[in-house]
């Protein structure tokens, strides 16, 4: 009886088992998916930070910050390509005048330390403020070139004078930049297009360029700020081979060639002391002067001396272009 007992109860015992084991299968089959682990997903990584890049300019090779926060620029030109740009310097050389910036950037200079002038900028003073490139060139401070980038990653552009547009993508490309300044470049090229078509015939006019200084006059050629602008307008020089020049010195003897031109395009470098404008008005009260054909025809034409040529970077390039909508009557 005893073993039957048992038998029984194994088999109920047995019974219960599988009950539950298939209620608890069921009960997993009725189950919605559950959600992902409650574990915190771990963050994702965070963008890795640009590397250092290797810059190519007339000096070799410098490597620079990824993106360049405390800039130094030593030229007048340059500092106008840092602001096109977006980028007010830490330091820059003070403009040639102005004390101590051009009237057109000056609003946008606020607070930026002067490091001297173009031509001889302060090493302690550049190295105080502690930067992270410093961007100069070749035809204005070759020979500290060392002394810079022992403080510095340190850029140079080769030369000046015509080559804004040329300097302006390396100091681009230098400030991690590039699409921005192929922008900026563009948008004045267009106004370039937009002015020639609008002004036709109009360009047809030869001109020349004449400069004021103390103790000098010169006429001033295609290898220049203006003149390369001309030459992208189309604008016909009245000396063909002049545009394979930059400058010359000149007498007054030999002003009679300013007839060959058309219009003529004069600018004074006054510094404050009254010497340019002494030459200026000692020039143009010479009887050979007075005799030229574009001054008995009214086509002699005064433009700003920093915007036509001392300042030399796209700002001025823009603001020239702006004096050239109204001085050949075209609209923008």
């Amino acid at each position: 009886m005893v073993g039957k007992r048992n038998l029984k109860q194994g088999k109920a015992w047995a019974l219960v088992a599988m009950m539950l084991i298939l209620s608890v299968v069921l009960a997993a089959c009725g189950e919605k998916p559950s959600a992902q682990p409650s574990v915190s997903a771990a963050p994702k990584e965070s963008a890795k930070a640009e590397s250092p890049r290797t810059i190519k300019h007339i000096m070799g090779e410098t490597v620079v910050p990824a993106k360049p926060a405390r800039v130094v620029i030593l030229t007048n030109e340059g500092t106008e390509a840092l602001l096109a740009l977006g980028v007010k310097p830490v330091g820059a050389v003070e403009s040639y005048y102005g004390s101590p910036w051009f009237d057109h950037i000056k609003a946008d200079m606020q607070g930026v330390t002067t490091v001297g002038g173009e031509a001889q900028p302060n090493l302690e003073l550049i190295a105080s403020l502690k930067p992270d490139l410093i961007i100069g060139n070749k035809m204005r401070h070759e020979k500290i070139y060392d002394q810079l980038k022992a403080i510095a990653p340190t850029v140079y552009s080769e030369t000046l004078r015509g080559e804004w547009k040329s300097n302006f993508k390396l100091y681009a490309e230098a400030l991690n930049k590039k699409a921005e300044g192929d922008q900026v470049i563009a948008a004045f090229d267009k106004r370039i297009d937009d002015f020639k078509s609008k002004a036709g015939d109009k360009l047809k006019e030869k001109v020349a360029v004449v400069r004021f200084m103390g103790g000098k006059t010169r006429y001033y050629y295609g290898n220049m700020f203006s003149g390369v602008i001309f030459q992208q307008i189309g604008i016909p020089r009245s000396d063909a081979k002049s545009d394979e020049k930059s400058f010359e010195d000149i007498t007054k003897e030999r002003l009679t060639e300013l007839d060959a031109a058309d219009k003529v395009f004069y600018f004074t470098y006054e510094l404050g002391d009254g010497k340019g404008v002494k030459q200026e008005q000692e020039w143009m009260n010479d009887p050979l002067w007075k005799n030229l054909k574009v001054v008995k025809e009214n086509k002699l034409v005064k433009v700003n001396d920093a915007t036509w040529n001392t300042a030399g970077g796209v700002k001025a390039a823009n603001l020239m272009l702006d004096d050239m909508y109204k001085i050949y009557d075209v609209k923008p």
